[in-house]
């Protein structure tokens, strides 16, 4: 056993993306996360075999029909000896099942609940259906991605699932927790994707009420407006990222580009960012992505080459730190963050269905009577 969690019991009800996804980093840092899946054919999404099913690492899983009340109380047994519940269904389904919040803590008043929606336990849209694309259209942050005159682009499902979701409740379960060091009580975690996500974009609403963010797509700092903030195609096809915002990061970028300052307009002047930007294209497509990674990488450009999955692994940066590793030959980010005395760690590949599940029933100290199904 390690990580700083280690020895924490966490119940993670049948879920697809945030929720498993914050499992996983509950079980990353050594918490004992069983993954409660049900029983027979269900369709979770995409098909996947389970040793590529990287958001149930570390994890043991209890395959169970949920609709037996034999299974609801076996569960209800478990949540007497757990820390945590994470679940991610509608509003009002645990309720249903019978393992809703009031049920699970009247058997363990000190469980943390924590509950995973797309639009949140109440208001006019809580029981509709969505996926992260939804969610951050409402919050503002979809319509701000994307370059100008073009349309929003989704930036995978990073910004509302994992983003506005899984880290907003792993923050909350742990915050739950510390709390629960001075109460001695559990607590209901309601964890909305799009309260998330609208969290995120904090700092864009302050810049608009400041008049320095306009609502126009691609026409700022960080959202692909600015030349200096881009990414760039290079001889070979490649693509790289730069990031020169500082004065003295600028002017670096522009001597290296082998640019005059005197030909070229001032780095804020919006006005003639059009022309700027073709000078800054122009050049990056004199060379290869390699060559222009020999020239900048190291300086003070903030300059990246844009890496493919295949590629990312094998960057020296991310080698030397190890940032990627692959066990059973699975290519797989290693946990994180990092700790100096508790390092969080790997310790079970993903499990397949049902697979860990009746040793950690008695591990957690149920007892057979409750797991027998009679």
């Amino acid at each position: 056993m390690s990580g700083p969690l280690s020895g924490l019991k966490v119940i993670e009800m049948p879920a697809i993306g945030p929720v498993p996804f914050c499992g996983m980093l509950l079980a990353d840092l050594g918490a004992d996360v069983l993954r409660i899946d049900r029983e027979g054919d269900v369709d979770l999404g995409l098909p996947i075999e389970p040793k590529y099913e990287l958001l149930g690492r570390g994890k043991r899983s209890l395959a169970l029909d949920l609709k037996n009340p034999q299974a609801i109380a076996l569960v209800l047994d478990l949540i007497a000896k757990a820390d945590v519940l994470i679940e991610g269904f509608r509003p009002g389904v645990m309720e249903r099942l019978g393992l809703g919040p009031d049920v699970a803590q009247a058997k363990n008043p000190k469980l943390v609940y924590g509950r995973m929606t797309g639009w949140g336990q109440d208001g006019p849209m809580a029981m509709a259906a969505g996926h992260d694309i939804n969610y951050i259209a409402l919050t503002g942050a979809l319509h701000a991605m994307g370059h100008k005159d073009g349309r929003p682009v989704p930036p995978l499902n990073l910004v509302g699932d994992f983003g506005g979701g899984s880290l907003y409740l792993a923050m909350g379960v742990l915050a739950a927790l510390f709390e629960r060091q001075q109460s001695g009580k559990g607590q209901v975690i309601d964890a909305a994707m799009v309260d998330g996500a609208a969290s995120l974009m904090t700092m864009f609403y302050g810049m608009k009420g400041a008049g320095l963010w306009s609502d126009t797509r691609g026409a700022n700092m960080l959202d692909s407006g600015a030349p200096w903030y881009d990414t760039y195609e290079c001889a070979d096809g490649g693509f790289v990222a730069i990031g020169s915002i500082e004065g003295k990061f600028y002017a670096e970028l522009i001597e290296k580009l082998g640019l005059d300052t005197a030909t070229l307009p001032k780095q804020h002047d919006r006005k003639r960012w059009p022309s700027l930007r073709a000078a800054i294209a122009a050049s990056f497509k004199t060379r290869t992505r390699q060559e222009w990674c020999a020239i900048m990488e190291g300086s003070d450009i903030c300059f990246a080459p844009v890496l493919g999955l295949d590629e990312a692994p094998g960057h020296g940066h991310m080698a030397a730190r190890e940032t990627f590793v692959a066990p059973d030959g699975v290519t797989q980010p290693a946990p994180a963050p990092r700790f100096s005395r508790t390092p969080g760690a790997i310790r079970r590949k993903p499990p397949a269905r049902g697979e860990g599940g009746e040793a950690a029933v008695t591990e957690w100290g149920v007892t057979k009577k409750a797991t027998a199904a009679e």
